[in-house]
């Protein structure tokens, strides 16, 4: 018997390791594990403009990871030029978003461990992950930030118009100051004492205030 004999012999008894019925059960609750982590990232995504492609990347990935697992453990020959393949690849995407990457990995988890066979904690253990994202990403903080671009034409109006804000907000700190010959730009992040933002418009109304503008601010963007 010759090397490609033994080769090709040992290729098709693992490669018939795998039963239909196994595949198609994995793929199946592949598809729903990775539906119910496309569903939990709906439900808690809070950036700036929702992806579904995304939504849907995560539904695929959940799917794709578990057939390779179960081609990887059905196959120790094809496993080597797997790890090889997929060792030159490459992701050049930014994930903008900290949460996403969680949202990945718990998908490429959801996969392999579904491959491996251990559909319980496959379930629970999605189960547990998305009560516990869904009860921390939907806690929102009890003084949301804003921030404030203020425009002054000279530095006596900028320290009247920062004590007035500090008389009407919880914090005013400055983030950054841009000064010009005639005018002085202010980016302020402050938190309101209460849900009131007559404020800003007694502040635009101030002598030597240009302009007083009032914007959402999450960490990340203005807008």
């Amino acid at each position: 018997m010759s090397f490609t004999d033994v080769f090709k012999s040992s290729f098709l008894e693992n490669v018939t390791s795998v039963t239909i019925l196994d595949m198609v059960l994995a793929m199946v609750l592949a598809f729903a594990l990775g539906l119910f982590i496309h569903l939990i990232y709906k439900k808690t995504y809070a950036g700036v403009m929702y992806s579904s492609s995304f939504g849907v990347t995560l539904v695929a990935l959940t799917m794709i990871t578990t057939f390779v697992i179960l081609a990887v453990t059905s196959n120790v020959v094809l496993s080597l030029g797997m790890v090889g393949a997929l060792s030159i690849v490459r992701f050049r995407t930014a994930i903008k978003e900290p949460l996403d990457i969680a949202f990945l990995f718990w998908a490429i988890a959801a996969g392999i461990v579904l491959a491996a066979g251990l559909i319980p904690l496959a379930v629970f253990g999605s189960v547990a992950i998305g009560v516990i994202i869904l009860v921390f990403a939907n806690r929102k903080e009890s003084v949301n930030p804003y921030i404030v671009v203020l425009r002054c034409d000279s530095s006596a109006v900028e320290k009247k118009a920062m004590k007035y804000l500090k008389g009407k907000t919880k914090k005013c700190a400055v983030k950054s100051k841009t000064a010009r010959k005639g005018e002085i730009e202010l980016n302020l992040e402050i938190r309101l004492a209460e849900e009131d933002t007559d404020f800003i418009n007694e502040l635009a109304d101030m002598d030597g205030v240009e302009s007083a503008v009032l914007v959402s601010y999450n960490g990340d963007y203005m807008g």
